[in-house]
């Protein structure tokens, strides 16, 4: 198992080291950089050239945009490394500032939505097999193809329609009531939070709950028409033990290798939603800053999220290991 998790962990490294590479060359591969569209804004002004030049060459200097990619990358990664994060160029603010409230808001809106997803469509999927052919499992078949064909911002354009046009509701969208929008951190406003959380996760997770509903029910068939299923029964086990102890052990590992690749989804999609919602999260800030060809806040968020996608992996892996002693016997 030491052995198992130390591959793991090299295999995180490398894959971080090759994503900030690529991270940075995508960002870069637009024509121009922020100095050209500074210029460009500058110029809409109408300033005379020298004006604009005076504005533009501190920022080509400060930011080495005159330098060629091998060095700004390193100058960007070398403050990766140290935890500095650099500075925002658009903004005009450190990008750990920028980043501080916002991505936090974002894993605790991913983790809580990956949670639901698990939850929901793990007990729905097995319910479903369960009860094959019957009224349950084709309501929640309707259901599931219902909600993986939904967009994730069609659903919350409909809740926003619903709750003004029905519930005559005044504030829609966000995380926080108004009172506790700006205000510190604190047990009313955790609370608060709360409140408002449970919507944007139902949006956010619905298709990927339809989905894992879809693959659970298929697991869980194959798994009851298994030898060791009917010994089981024939020993006068419970139902319970028979389904959760035997059957959901081995049914679960699909699902549970895909923790980790969800990840991308659910972030993608809280994106979309956080625009039609108005939500503090870093999908909004990584629009704004590839528009604006920020790259280092660009790049820096496309890292971090990816090192939540590699840590979300990481943990699947061991779970599945932990589940399923063949696979760390394997590897």
């Amino acid at each position: 198992m030491q052995q198992f998790i130390i591959r793991r962990l090299l295999n995180m490294l490398l894959v971080l080291l090759l994503s900030s590479i690529v991270s940075f060359i995508v960002v870069e591969l637009p024509p121009g950089d922020y100095s050209t569209v500074l210029r460009g804004q500058l110029e809409a002004e109408r300033l005379a050239p020298e004006q604009i030049e005076a504005q533009v060459r501190p920022v080509i200097e400060r930011f080495a945009l005159d330098k060629p990619v091998p060095v700004r990358f390193w100058r960007w990664l070398s403050s990766i490394i140290t935890f500095n994060f650099g500075y925002s160029m658009v903004m005009k603010q450190p990008i750990a500032d920028l980043l501080n409230e916002r991505l936090a808001l974002t894993m605790a809106v991913s983790f809580v939505t990956l949670v639901f997803i698990m939850v929901v469509g793990i007990a729905i999927g097995m319910l479903s097999a369960v009860k094959q052919y019957s009224g349950w499992d084709y309501l929640f078949t309707i259901i599931g193809f219902i909600g993986m064909a939904t967009p994730n911002f069609l659903l919350a354009l409909i809740i926003l329609f619903v709750s003004v046009m029905v519930f005559g509701s005044t504030s829609v969208g966000g995380l926080f009531s108004a009172e506790y929008l700006f205000a510190p951190w604190s047990w009313g406003k955790l609370v608060d939070f709360l409140k408002h959380i449970w919507v944007v996760v139902v949006i956010i997770g619905t298709a990927g709950t339809a989905g894992t509903i879809r693959v659970m029910r298929a697991q869980m068939l194959d798994v009851l028409s298994e030898p060791y299923m009917d010994t089981a029964r024939m020993k006068g086990l419970s139902s319970a033990k028979v389904y959760f102890k035997h059957g959901l052990r081995v049914a679960i590992n699909p699902i549970v290798s895909s923790i980790g690749l969800s990840f991308p989804g659910i972030i993608s999609g809280a994106t979309i939603v956080s625009l039609v919602l108005l939500l503090p999260l870093v999908g909004p800030l990584l629009l704004n800053a590839l528009m604006s060809e920020d790259m280092y806040l660009a790049s820096t968020i496309i890292v971090l999220l990816t090192f939540a996608l590699v840590v979300g992996n990481f943990l699947a892996d061991l779970t599945l290991a932990w589940l399923d002693p063949r696979i760390r016997l394997e590897n």
